[in-house]
């Protein structure tokens, strides 16, 4: 089979899988999102030896997949020709214990029978050494350990040992429980544990929400990417990961296959702002612990763009050669290079979150007169770089420019700390920050216009466009009828749309010139029609968007103009926050139904 990406998460926000439309495991590291992966099959040709965890039905010629409603559990019904069919519940336990969450480094697996006498044969071969070689396996009477490379598991079962060691054709007669997780022994009897692990990570999902604020239209496509946003979420340290792949090329044979296992400062930021639009308030507060680290590593000086989900700085590129890649499409790149790049938005995309604090009285741990003190040291750093020369946002590897979006970024951390500032009964503070703020804003004012064609440039003193200027809007440097901003969306519009999708940019770059819209930019594209008045072409382009989603409701980062196949790593943070924002936007109101 082809590896694509119709792949639907599983997870408990410290350990997730991709599983495909079979209900084959394909993708999943351990111990963390960025280490070493167990499943490696989505990396590793069309027939891997090893790398994954399937259910094969015999005779099988249909398959169903869903996830259980309001939730991230899986349930995939196989039928047979002779009518067999049976059913595969797939999660990662989540729910409350002990007085805490608990979320082992662990997957639950229910394989039951529904009609007929089906026939199946489950296939467990993790991996070790980034899909270099199966991993050695020793086993007991009702368990198998695998010594995989950072994390040993067990897997604990009701089902016949033998029959899962020699892969070994069985009647399914009665339901099965699996326990894939930390090797150590299961404490009660695996069926009724599993279910009941399976039915407390149920309520827990549905309760979390039962408690997001929807917009009337579109609940499902929020829902669905709310949890997935919050699969994304690495609970420990609070940080927030891209995606949870690596190396999926954004179009076939580019080069352009990147490691997106990490925290992005950026990407975080527009994460937290789309989940509390929604009233996801915990995810929010735990990321806030992630900057505040960050704030006090970094001193007031240099932050990068990028860090480990456990805060590390060293997250040094390399590449391996042990799978095969994407449809055989390689490089296959581990840690990210933007780790060494100055991106000078990042210093915004600090400030902006934090100041929330300040302000947000459901916080459990409000913000305090030394955490703006603190916060100052990165509104400094934001005005010492606002005119100086980066990667930006979109982390050109050889290009170096005074990007505007950076520049607005370090605007909106000045603006934002002297609102703070008054809040906090802080006027001398306030009118510095203030005074900073304006003085960036006449420098971009004068240094990223054209004023021949009324509008404004991606960097200073150059005239090529990028999408990412659509958001001065929305981090409010500009009014969107300021006639300076609508010949600036004019202009995107007419060079950057292709179809209904919109690029990044259409310059050539470090790898050529750029052959896949991308998703997160044609949202942007959506809110600016709205916000021009538009409101009928963007809800059109809107579910074109959605229709473009997998089965499991999701988005990858990049979108090709002919077949519409998606590319790039998945599921992608950005992505999905765009199907919430715009929704949000474009929903009808709840009094409409009144």
């Amino acid at each position: 089979m082809t590896p694509n990406l119709d792949l639907a998460p599983i997870g408990n926000c410290a350990i997730s899988a991709l599983v495909d439309r079979r209900g084959r495991f394909v993708w999943a590291c351990a111990p963390r999102v960025d280490g070493d992966p167990v499943f490696s099959a989505l990396m590793d040709g069309s027939d891997p030896a090893h790398g994954f965890w399937d259910v094969e039905l015999e005779g099988c010629v249909d398959v169903e997949q869903d996830y259980l409603r309001n939730t991230p559990v899986l349930r995939t019904v196989m039928t047979a020709a002779d009518g067999a069919s049976v059913e595969i519940l797939d999660f990662a336990p989540r729910h409350p214990k002990h007085s805490r969450t608990y979320r082992p480094l662990a997957f639950g697996r229910v394989l039951r029978p529904l009609s007929g006498a089906p026939r199946v044969r489950v296939r467990v071969r993790p991996a070790a050494d980034w899909g270099a070689r199966r991993a050695e396996r020793t086993s007991g009477s009702n368990h198998i350990r695998y010594l995989c490379t950072d994390v040993t598991f067990r897997l604990t079962t009701d089902c016949p040992v033998s029959h899962v060691l020699n892969e070994r054709l069985f009647r399914l007669e009665r339901p099965l429980a699996f326990f894939f997780g930390p090797d150590e022994g299961y404490d009660q009897d695996v069926g009724p544990g599993v279910q009941a692990a399976l039915d407390r990570t149920v309520v827990y999902w549905r309760d979390w929400v039962r408690k997001l604020y929807l917009p009337l239209d579109w609940q499902e496509a929020v829902i669905r990417a709310a949890i997935t946003l919050k699969l994304c979420a690495y609970e420990e340290t609070g940080a927030i990961v891209a995606a949870l792949t690596t190396s999926v090329p954004e179009f076939p044979e580019s080069g352009r296959n990147w490691d997106y296992r990490y925290c992005w400062i950026r990407d975080a930021y527009y994460v937290v702002r789309a989940l509390n639009r929604l009233g996801a308030v915990d995810i929010l507060e735990n990321y806030l612990g992630y900057l505040r680290n960050l704030v006090d590593a970094s001193g007031g000086g240099h932050v990068q763009p990028v860090y480990g989900v456990g805060l590390e700085a060293e997250i040094d590129e390399r590449i391996v050669d042990t799978v095969e890649g994407y449809r055989g499409m390689k490089p296959v790149r581990v840690g990210n290079q933007a780790r060494e790049h100055l991106q000078h938005d990042v210093y915004g995309q600090i400030v902006l979150p934090l100041v929330q604090s300040f302000y947000d009285q459901r916080l459990l741990r409000p913000g305090t007169i030394d955490d703006f003190t603190a916060l100052e040291k990165v509104g400094d750093r934001a005005f010492e770089m606002h005119d100086q020369a980066d990667a930006g946002l979109w982390e050109f590897r050889t290009i170096a420019r005074v990007h505007t979006y950076s520049s607005v970024m370090c605007w909106a951390a000045c603006d934002r700390l002297s609102k703070a500032a008054i809040h906090l009964g802080l006027a001398d503070r306030a009118e510095l920050w203030r005074a900073r703020a304006q003085a960036i804003r006449e420098r971009i004012e004068a240094e990223a216009y054209v004023e021949e064609e009324g509008r404004f440039a991606a960097s200073f003193g150059n005239r090529e466009l990028d999408a990412s200027l659509l958001q001065l809007t929305d981090l409010g440097f500009l009014d969107p009828m300021d006639p300076r901003q609508v010949a600036t969306f004019d202009a995107i519009e007419r060079d950057l749309k292709k179809g209904p999708y919109l690029f990044r940019y259409v310059e050539p770059d470090d790898f050529g010139e750029p052959e896949t819209a991308f998703n997160f930019c044609t949202f942007w594209f959506i809110e600016a029609l709205h916000l021009n008045g538009r409101d009928e072409e963007a809800r059109e382009i809107f579910e074109q968007m959605l229709s473009r989603r997998t089965r499991a409701g999701l988005l990858s980062e990049d979108i090709s103009l002919n077949d519409h196949q998606l590319w790039g790593n998945y599921p992608q943070t950005y992505s999905l926050v765009g199907i919430i924002n715009c929704a949000i936007l474009l929903s009808r109101s709840w009094t409409d139904v009144r």
